[in-house]
């Protein structure tokens, strides 16, 4: 098993910055590839980023892709996403995601490929 839980999400006027924690507990977090995910009011979950168990390959959404950097440190079994020229659209609940296995950008943007969740953090954005 892989407990997740996420910090940093807070409310942000347009335009600034936030970076998104997740700090895993249970099995060796540096096997599992990672995801961030979000699911913005009436909307259905979409991805965000992912990252390899090395952090050495990213994948983003085309969404975030130039604002957001997805980032890892295995000796705190934490991920981090970085969240910069945030958008009233960027309004949602951030959920990171564990997968063991192979990475590969069309594997990791599917949700129910991955095995653990976190309970999510809030970002509220405000125009």
């Amino acid at each position: 098993q892989v407990q997740l839980v996420e910090s940093g999400g807070g409310l942000v006027q347009a335009g600034g910055s936030l970076r998104l924690s997740c700090t895993a507990s249970g099995r060796t977090f540096s096997s599992f590839a990672m995801g961030w995910f979000r699911q913005g009011p009436g909307k259905e979950r979409e991805f965000v980023a992912a990252i390899s168990w090395s952090g050495g390959t990213t994948h983003y959404a085309d969404s975030v892709k130039g604002r957001f950097t997805i980032s890892r440190d295995n000796t705190k079994n934490t991920v981090y996403l970085r969240m910069n020229s945030l958008k009233p659209e960027d309004t949602a609940v951030y959920y990171c995601a564990a997968r063991p296995g192979m990475f590969a950008p069309h594997i990791v943007a599917q949700g129910h490929e991955y095995d653990y969740w976190g309970q999510g953090t809030q970002v509220t954005v405000s125009s």
